[in-house]
């Protein structure tokens, strides 16, 4: 494991000076391991060059390997120390915006139940950009994305979960104004607009609501997926509006006291899906997914998650 460290650190720094200064030792010491290694895996990890040195593609290879290797034996150590502690284990969830707050605490009470002892969670927000690759080299155990054709499924699988409506939210007065007039595009553009940040699915959803209407999509006021930022500046700004799913928009009314607008809106938003690494069942995993399983059924049945 101390080989594979000296990998990743080779990798980070491009200097196998710079690494035998951090591990206090010889840098004769550091190539020796280096060549070791090269010999073991049958070829150059890395290219040497002036500007330093970078992973050759069977170096990049077995730095993946390495990396997963690593934060597996971390998730072992963590794992221990929760069952030392009287906790059944951990799970490390990742999160995109605009995923239920009330659904990921209700789930995360469900599986409490499904297992024998107590459960160590912890949640790792940002988009499926930024988690899918920590699901690939262990850091996660499951991710809650959005299953759509630009997502790279080479060694994950999913699982469909739910499919979000859109919803247009404002404060209780301009919403009472908003729905006793005619849904005008042309007029809707002229409010303050909050929205999430360009080229992610629900931003790109609501361009394509004014694009089809035949008007210019609104400029921002403020970008954010934080939904309790978006409801607090809806609160605060009498002229400001957002579309989220509905999900969302429903924890807004009751947290923040925003209303939502009546109108009929449609999109073709790429399902919330549960994505794992092909070939991993644990418990845990088996249990968390059942539990989400269970919550969006009752959602879409009408009963209350």
């Amino acid at each position: 494991m101390r080989h594979l460290v000296l990998l990743l650190q080779i990798r980070e720094h491009g200097s196998l000076t710079r690494v035998a200064g951090l591990v206090a030792t010889s840098q004769p010491a550091v190539t020796n391991a280096l060549a070791e290694m090269e010999s073991m895996f049958g070829g150059a990890l890395f290219e040497r060059s002036s500007r330093g040195m970078t992973p050759t593609t069977l170096g990049n290879v077995v730095l993946a390997r390495a990396e997963a290797m690593l934060h597996d034996l971390d998730h072992l150590a963590r794992d221990i120390e929760a069952v030392v502690a009287g906790h059944a284990t951990r799970l490390h969830i990742g999160v995109i915006p605009f995923i239920s707050g009330r659904t990921l605490a209700s789930a995360i009470q469900l599986t409490q139940a499904r297992l024998p002892h107590r459960l160590t969670m912890t949640i790792h927000e940002g988009t499926s950009d930024m988690l899918m690759p920590l699901l690939r080299d262990h850091t996660l155990d499951i991710v809650i994305g959005r299953a759509s054709a630009t997502v790279d499924l080479e060694q994950l699988r999913f699982e469909v979960l739910h499919q979000q409506k859109p919803r247009f939210i404002a404060s209780r007065r301009l919403a009472a104004r908003l729905a006793r007039a005619r849904l005008s595009w042309d007029k809707l553009v002229e409010l303050d607009w909050i929205l999430g940040a360009p080229h992610t699915p629900v931003r790109e959803q609501i361009a394509d609501i004014f694009l089809q209407a035949g008007v210019a999509p609104p400029v921002p006021i403020v970008e954010s997926y934080s939904s309790r930022l978006i409801g607090e500046m809806i609160v605060a700004n009498e002229n400001a509006v957002s579309i989220v799913p509905a999900d969302i928009a429903e924890e807004l009314v009751h947290f923040a006291g925003v209303a939502i607008v009546p109108y009929t809106l449609d999109w073709t938003l790429p399902p919330v899906a549960m994505f794992t690494r092909a070939g991993v069942t644990r418990d845990v995993d088996a249990a968390f997914g059942q539990s989400l399983r269970d919550l969006y059924l009752q959602a879409e049945s009408g009963q209350t998650a």
